[in-house]
């Protein structure tokens, strides 16, 4: 009897301590929760609500149910900018990718060097975007610009003028968000590269394969994860581009550059149309939620993690 009641005692301390415990870690994790709460729940579900509203931050909101969503998808310049942005997603995604890979595959051999150069390639990641973005419109220059002096003295006589075209503009944004998102993926990309075995790469070379077998036979299937990770990533950044577009040409010309998050930033701080700018966000939200759903249900194809 009394082994049984020590037992029980025993146990009744035990769970006295796990509710102790589990008090505390719930303590530690409040001012989280409560920041979440507040900053990121409470705004979600308010501009849901808000989509549904017409809004100009000085009058009362006023109920327009799906009006804002009707009006959108009627709207010949949020059919613009969605074709822009869809564009820049398609050529800057898979772009990105594979001349981050190619550099950090360069940059993975053991030579002098590398070091400077993996620092080189990943300084405009951690660079102001509002610096890049002038020195390029400086670099874009139809007048006095480098790169159309270079295109003249090789013989072109009729350079393109950049930022000022509808032909142009977009590229030239695409040309310079390819170049400053290299850093980022190339570092993640050299991650998995240095996770790959050494012997099985020496088990390839001994059976006869050369350096392009082992890159699609092992380097590729090796990466597969990373290769997800970086689409995935990759894809979510690319729908959200916004300060090149504000900063190098304001969305023109004749909104060549306007991507949907631009679109939004206008109509909700300056056109102040804050219901129509929510309507819009949760539009965005939906694509890209969409989109990255369908990669993870896809990845099943073609990410093998039991390399």
């Amino acid at each position: 009897m009394p082994r049984i009641l020590g037992s029980a005692e025993e146990r009744s301390k035990r769970s006295l301590a796990q509710i102790k415990e589990a008090r505390a870690g719930y303590l530690f994790l409040m001012p989280n929760l409560i920041g979440f709460l507040v900053f990121t729940l409470l705004p979600v579900f308010a501009s849901l609500i808000l989509s549904f509203t017409d809004w100009d931050l000085l009058t009362p909101l006023k109920w327009v149910g799906f009006s804002n969503f009707t009006t959108m998808f009627n709207d010949d310049i949020f059919i613009k900018v969605m074709k822009n942005t869809v564009l820049f997603v398609i050529v800057t995604v898979p772009a990105r990718m594979v001349l981050a890979l190619l550099v950090a595959v360069a940059l993975n051999q053991k030579l002098r060097g590398t070091l400077v150069f993996r620092t080189a390639f990943f300084m405009p990641v951690i660079s102001s975007t509002v610096a890049i973005a002038l020195v390029w419109q400086w670099i874009f220059n139809a007048d006095f610009g480098p790169l159309n002096n270079i295109l003249f003295a090789l013989g072109m006589n009729n350079t393109p003028n950049w930022l000022t075209s509808t032909k142009y503009a977009m590229p030239a944004l695409m040309i310079v968000s390819i170049w400053q998102g290299i850093g980022f993926n190339m570092v993640i990309f050299l991650a998995g590269l240095q996770g790959i075995p050494e012997q099985l790469y020496e088990a390839a070379h001994i059976d006869g394969a050369n350096r392009w077998k082992q890159f699609w036979k092992i380097t590729l299937p090796m990466l597969s994860p990373t290769t997800f990770f970086v689409m995935v990533m990759t894809t979510i950044g690319s729908f959200q581009v916004f300060d090149l577009a504000m900063i190098m040409t304001e969305g023109g010309p004749a909104n060549a550059t306007n991507t949907l998050v631009y679109h939004i930033y206008r109509n909700a701080f300056q056109f102040f149309h804050m219901g129509y700018a929510a309507a819009l966000a949760w539009v965005l939200f939906i694509i890209v939620f969409a989109i990255t759903l369908f990669q993870f249900r896809k990845q099943d194809t073609w990410v093998n993690y039991d390399l």
